[in-house]
């Protein structure tokens, strides 16, 4: 990679400083210049769109102008794009948008390390984390044996889990998976549906069968849950058992009570471990019960060996409008908040009055 050449001529007295350009080439390998580019140059425009310094491709040199420190970042952002390809990536404005975005952010992971990180492959696809927060949960899930994976709908919470449970599994590491979820969703009860037992709870449970079939041949999953390899059950059949040498994960956990959650935790056992995912913003516990997922921040927050992962909207991987959502969200629960708050405060005033 070229340096970079600085110009501008010095300011006379009495003239306006002239602002400091650069330029720098950097050459790119051949065997990646149609990758980087991206079909119909897609990659290529979100670089444009993303990076304050000017981008011009010919062949397979590109010619970044603009002053000194856009320029350098410009360089880094060309750097870590061929590492990701050359790591094996398949380059889409996606990952383009969300590797200038760590850049932006000046952490000291680099985007290649973070979004090459395979986990799981099948039939040709890769699960890798798509932002520094998952990259640092899944971390945090092969250091420690109990991972509270916290944030909003879309960030990877339950997926990511899965598919570390599955290649612990393939790994040998655990002789069985075993997913489990609360069965209270949105206000419903179990005993106004339909059909038997089984066929009340299976609604709560696909969202786990969808995604474990992201994961795993569809054809095996029947004989390994006939077989006890994987399991599937609400959370109330987790009462009373030991489970060992197991990858357990609960889902949906801010819909547990405190009572509950104590349950589940303690049902580990040696060579295990507990993932629980939940989003606090979307508890439907009814009667306005207190959330066990909510509590269990503060009882276990110094335990050793217990990781508390907080993914945001940052981390949202579904249509880029879900972002937009949660924090749209976001920011009307803060207003909301602060309203209440001063009407309760003004309520107090009255009654002292």
């Amino acid at each position: 990679m070229a340096g970079i050449a600085a110009g501008g001529a010095a300011a006379q007295p009495g003239e306006q400083p002239e602002t400091a350009t650069a330029q720098s080439k950097v050459n790119i390998p051949d065997d990646v210049v149609l990758t980087l580019v991206g079909s119909r140059d897609e990659n290529l425009r979100v670089v444009e769109d993303l990076l304050t310094a000017d981008v011009h491709v010919r062949g397979n040199e590109v010619t970044l102008s603009g002053e000194p420190a856009e320029v350098a970042f410009a360089e880094r952002v060309f750097a870590e794009l061929i590492a990701l390809i050359g790591k094996g990536s398949q380059l889409n404005p996606d990952i383009v948008r969300r590797s200038v975005g760590m850049l932006s952010a000046d952490h000291n992971e680099s985007p290649a390390d973070v979004l090459s990180l395979d986990i799981v492959s099948r039939r040709g696809r890769t699960i890798r984390p798509k932002t520094l927060n998952q990259k640092r949960y899944v971390d945090a899930i092969d250091n420690h044996t109990v991972v509270f994976g916290i944030g909003p709908a879309g960030t990877g919470k339950t997926y990511l889990a899965m598919a570390k449970a599955v290649q612990a599994l393939q790994a040998k590491r655990v002789n069985r998976i075993i997913l489990t979820r609360p069965a209270v969703e949105a206000g419903e009860r179990l005993g106004f549906l339909p059909g038997s037992l089984y066929e009340k709870i299976d609604p709560y449970l696909r969202p786990l069968y969808d995604a474990l079939h992201d994961m795993v041949d569809p054809e095996s999953v029947p004989r390994l849950t006939q077989a006890g390899t994987i399991e599937i059950a609400p959370l109330a059949f987790m009462r009373g058992r030991t489970l060992n040498d197991s990858f357990i994960i609960l889902d949906e956990a801010q819909n547990t009570t405190p009572e509950q959650m104590k349950m589940f935790l303690t049902r580990l056992g040696f060579g295990s471990k507990i993932v629980v995912t939940g989003d606090v913003t979307q508890i439907d516990l009814p009667g306005g019960q207190r959330s066990g997922l909510k509590m269990v921040q503060n009882i276990l927050d110094d335990v050793d060996d217990v990781h508390f992962s907080q993914l945001d909207s940052h981390d949202v991987v579904r249509h880029r409008l879900v972002t937009d959502i949660v924090n749209a969200y976001d920011r009307w629960h803060a207003i909301n908040d602060a309203d209440q708050h001063d009407e309760r405060r003004n309520g107090q005033r009255r009654g002292r009055a």
